[in-house]
């Protein structure tokens, strides 16, 4: 089935998944967050085929979540690094993250653990808040059209 975009839509999530929705795109984004920049990297920890990562990258780097740059070691490669827009991407990752530790695991089953690298500790649990503090949950939300500033 041919994906329909969202370009058009009001609706800021359908949008953002037009964006980082694809099989693969967030993997890469976290890799890249993790440190990965090269092409063969990425294949390598994602176990991904070629033509999907060539597509994948490329569409990213489109997007303005990664640019190329040269390597930085002087050779000849190229390499992927996040953009401003693409750190921002990490809220979202880890709030998925903690959503699939709190969900997907079953009670002693092995995971990875993203932790502050200063002091090695785990993150707090992330919260929706309003703009005055206060925790929401889904029943104190409401949706509201405007337009953008």
């Amino acid at each position: 089935m041919k994906h329909k975009s969202n370009e058009s839509s009001t609706c800021p999530v359908a949008r953002s998944l037009d964006v980082v929705g694809q099989w693969w795109s967030l993997l890469i984004v976290r890799d890249a967050m993790l440190g990965v920049k090269r092409f063969s990297e990425f294949e390598r920890r994602l176990g991904m085929a070629k033509n999907i990562l060539t597509v994948r990258l490329k569409k990213l780097v489109e997007e303005g979540i990664l640019r190329v740059v040269p390597a930085s070691d002087g050779s000849a490669y190229r390499e992927y690094e996040l953009t401003r827009k693409g750190e921002d991407l990490l809220p979202v990752m880890v709030a998925l993250r903690q959503w699939g530790d709190r969900y997907l695991f079953r009670k002693g089953e092995e995971h990875s653990l993203l932790l502050d690298s200063r002091d090695h500790k785990p993150l707090e649990t992330m919260t929706v808040r309003s703009e005055d503090g206060r925790v929401l949950g889904v029943h104190d939300l409401e949706m509201e059209i405007v337009k953008t500033s």
